[in-house]
């Protein structure tokens, strides 16, 4: 790993890496908030985000470093999707494909499939990078994102519920398979059999028997994408149907913004250490 940059940030460091992602075929980046005197080893968490995002919006605009430090959690945060020289982009420049659009799926579709594996590299190689270079108790380590990450984090979590114990979101595409979004992606990414985009359905999933626990997602009533793309209430069927505890909290007068995610990122921070103790 290559450090990229480090900046004291109340009672820890944020730091930015770069490595070599095999399951990618490309170097990518990674923000990690390290707070000073951890208890080793410490709870985790990762941080999936949306279209268009780097590891950047996190770290610089969620406002989690404070509470992460209080904590005593490790955050981290990485790109959304491969990127350099030679990886495929929409043809059409389009922000909802392509680069910054991974999805966190593993493309099977030419040209996506050499370097679009976005679910391996997060569910594996990330996954044991982190463990083997940070202090990170693999027994309390969850995931939570945001829009196209907050899919993410669902869908790894359901997927891999040994790996990520605690999950939660805000404004998630609950169900890619009946949003815009996620049609398009998962069709180019993936093939027009859609039997093939289940295990990327987070409401799908819980059909097909996957379960966690518990859930919490936070939802703002004035996003302009709630209806067309997002769809919680498919989210809060599903659960309500497995006997999944799912805490919806419609926000009222909040959008799909940062300033959103930075209002309630108290909250899951907090949430997610009482759910990983």
């Amino acid at each position: 790993m290559e450090n990229i940059s480090q900046s004291k940030s109340h009672n820890g460091t944020q730091f930015v890496y770069r490595h070599e992602a095999d399951t990618l075929g490309c170097s990518m980046n990674f923000g990690i908030y390290l707070p000073d005197n951890l208890s080793t080893p410490a709870p985790g968490l990762f941080w999936l985000s949306g279209l268009t995002c780097t590891q950047d919006n996190f770290i610089t605009k969620a406002g989690a470093q404070r509470v992460a430090s209080e904590l005593g959690m490790i955050l981290v945060a990485p790109d959304t999707s491969p990127r350099g020289e030679g990886i495929p982009d929409d043809p059409d420049g389009a922000y909802d494909f392509g680069l910054g659009a991974g999805f966190y799926v593993n493309a099977t579709q030419s040209p996506w499939q050499k370097h679009y594996q976005m679910r391996n590299y997060v569910e594996q190689e990330l996954y044991q990078l982190i463990l083997e270079s940070f202090p990170v108790d693999q027994k309390r380590l969850g995931i939570f994102g945001h829009s196209m990450g907050g899919h993410g984090a669902l869908t790894m979590a359901l997927r891999s519920p040994d790996k990520f114990r605690s999950v939660s979101a805000f404004s998630p595409i609950c169900s890619p398979i009946n949003s815009p979004w996620g049609e398009k992606a998962l069709a180019r990414y993936l093939g027009e059999d859609q039997s093939t985009w289940r295990e990327y359905d987070a409401c799908s999933l819980i059909e097909d028997g996957a379960h966690v626990t518990s859930i919490l997602v936070d939802q703002g009533t004035d996003d302009n994408f709630l209806n067309e793309q997002l769809k919680p209430g498919l989210l809060e069927l599903a659960c309500r149907t497995a006997g999944i505890d799912l805490t919806l909290r419609m926000r009222p007068g909040f959008d799909h913004s940062y300033y959103f995610i930075a209002s309630f990122m108290e909250d899951h921070l907090r949430w997610h250490s009482d759910h990983l103790r």
